[in-house]
């Protein structure tokens, strides 16, 4: 019987030590996302840049809690709707001389792996020409279609199921199209 427990033991060994070195690799850190300084005209041309079905653009901060707080949702959108044609633009409005830093940390954290960009623009002239009707408030979100017209705009936080079926609504309308023609 002693015999037999030692090679049970033996057994969940090599198990053991695969659980360990894959909960290594996991708490690894990530590598750091491109970071690109851009103004509101390098966004819009992000938008429009062929390849996607749908482009959604969401301005953010580090230190903006309730960005921060729909941060995960909006990761979750582009790993559920990439595949599908959804394009993420993220535009990080932190300022200071540290603010290359914290973005790159906070997208690291929550695994972004797709370039992302740093607002460099003064803030009214950045937020009159991406969206006249943006108060300024974080977050921003902003849904365009592939040809780069903008379909759906807030301020604030919205559920994943809002984010979702304003995504779901431009890829439907899309395909209504492309089955029309």
């Amino acid at each position: 019987m002693r015999m037999r427990f030692l090679r049970d033991r033996e057994h969940r060994r090599p198990g053991a030590a695969l659980v360990l070195c894959l909960l290594a690799l996991a708490s690894s850190p990530r590598p750091f996302p491109d970071l690109r300084p851009a103004d509101a005209k390098r966004i819009l041309d992000e938008v429009r840049r062929p390849g996607a079905e749908v482009v959604v653009v969401n301005v953010w901060a580090t230190w903006c809690l309730p960005c921060r707080e729909e941060f995960p949702d909006l990761v979750r959108l582009y790993r559920s709707y990439a595949a599908k044609g959804l394009r993420l633009v993220l535009v990080s409005a932190d300022f200071g001389d540290d603010r290359q830093e914290h973005v790159r940390r906070f997208l690291a954290e929550h695994g972004v792996d797709f370039p992302s960009f740093v607002k460099e623009e003064d803030d009214m002239e950045f937020i009159d020409k991406l969206e006249p009707r943006w108060t300024g408030a974080l977050p921003a979100t902003m849904v365009y279609d592939a040809k780069g017209v903008l379909r759906r705009f807030w301020e604030g936080t919205r559920p994943y199921p809002m984010m979702e079926k304003s995504v779901r609504e431009v890829l439907e309308q899309r395909e209504s199209r492309k089955e029309a023609s």
